[in-house]
């Protein structure tokens, strides 16, 4: 049997949100139609949209649900960018953090190769945290927005989500946070966060996959990126009332115990390091030593192949990750480890351990057991060899 150690890829479903998914499925009902079927579908839409908003420290009129993080990513983005820029002046200039997930980086490339938005790559230093100096000096009246991780998804290491947003309010510039990653593991309150926008998604606290919402503050102006109904404040489309009861009720579970599961995941994740760190003494841990989400565990080994690591580890029976891109059949060193500073050879040599509710003790000590014989094969058979030594050449 596989031991999961991917959670931060996503999360087995929760049984409590099994059973509210499957009995949420057959209700028939429109929730834009106003007879009783329809009005029946809406009302389990809306308490749905008030556990999620609860969740998040928000009001269940600033969630607009999507069908995933990414495209609240892209709303976020390109919404904030777009009613920015709707009057007389142009804030062409938007900041964003070079180590943020792809679903921002794509997102803002696009933005500038159509729609002449000019990036600003706000530094990381050696643990993936944003340079705030560099924030500081950076936000002036050209500025559309800003774009920042709760968490850096990777590596793990939490960010200064207030005081960034602390800064920009100073110039009147709004802030999205990408919390895809955060949710279910630190506590997040998006009124006290006083951001413009925040982004989430289920799957990734034991819902469903292709259910996610945006968080927009009432006094945010965000341009749809979909027309074609306005049965949402921002978001066109017949809504998906079975996967919003399910993100509610994973969102509701992640949530209620937050505090003493967070508690668990960081001592079950110590021991983890500790471990690796015992068992491969050269392994580097990566991103901030304390500072980090809970169930995150990042690590660099000399002289390995991290694709080659993780398909040895999937062999042995781990699910594991590199967080690095693989295009083409060629490996690619993680970005955001090359912003942190690392050189390409180092930075391919990463895996990421990521711990959830469903891990237990023992599968940390199974996994610390059988990563000293996968390091050792990974450094005598480099990339070119993997499928060899799957027995797959």
């Amino acid at each position: 049997m596989t031991i999961y150690l991917d959670h931060a890829a996503t999360t087995p479903m929760r049984p409590a949100v099994v059973q509210a998914f499957a009995a949420a499925l057959p209700v028939v009902g429109n929730p834009s139609s106003i007879h009783s079927q329809g009005q029946a579908a809406k009302r389990m839409l809306e308490e749905a949209r008030e556990i999620v908003a609860a969740s998040v420290g928000a009001d269940s009129v600033e969630v607009t649900f999507t069908s995933g993080g990414t495209e609240a990513i892209n709303l976020a983005l390109k919404g904030l960018y777009w009613a920015r820029n709707s009057g007389p002046v142009e804030r062409r200039r938007v900041l964003v953090a070079q180590a943020e997930h792809h679903a921002t980086i794509d997102a803002v490339d696009w933005m500038q190769a159509h729609e002449g938005a000019e990036l600003d790559w706000i530094p990381v230093d050696a643990f993936g945290r944003i340079d705030v100096d560099y924030v500081r000096t950076a936000l002036a009246d050209d500025v559309a927005l800003v774009s920042m991780l709760w968490a850096n998804n990777e590596v793990g290491t939490l960010q200064p989500v207030t005081e960034i947003a602390a800064l920009a309010a100073a110039h009147g510039v709004p802030v999205h946070v990408d919390a895809v990653s955060a949710l279910g593991y630190v506590p997040i309150d998006f009124h006290a966060a006083s951001v413009a926008a925040l982004s989430v998604s289920a799957h990734k606290i034991g819902g469903p996959v292709g259910v996610g919402a945006l968080v927009i503050a009432r006094s945010a102006s965000v341009t749809p990126l979909i027309h074609g109904g306005s049965q949402q404040r921002a978001r066109s489309g017949t809504m998906d009332a079975p996967g919003a009861v399910a993100f509610a009720a994973a969102a509701r579970e992640a949530t209620a115990d937050l505090v003493e599961q967070a508690a668990r995941l960081t001592t079950l994740r110590d021991s983890l390091i500790a471990g690796v760190q015992a068992a491969v003494p050269e392994a580097v841990l990566r991103g901030d030593p304390n500072d980090r989400l809970p169930g995150n565990a990042h690590f660099t080994f000399p002289g390995c192949e991290g694709d080659s690591l993780l398909f040895l580890l999937d062999v042995a029976g781990f699910s594991v990750s590199t967080g690095s891109a693989c295009q083409a059949g060629v490996p690619e060193a993680s970005h955001v480890l090359l912003a942190m500073g690392l050189d390409e050879p180092t930075a391919r040599g990463a895996l990421r351990i990521s711990l959830g509710e469903s891990t237990t003790t023992d599968e940390v000590e199974q996994f610390v057991a059988a990563l000293p014989r996968a390091v050792e094969q990974a450094r005598s058979a480099g990339y070119s060899d993997r499928m060899t030594v799957l027995g797959r050449g």
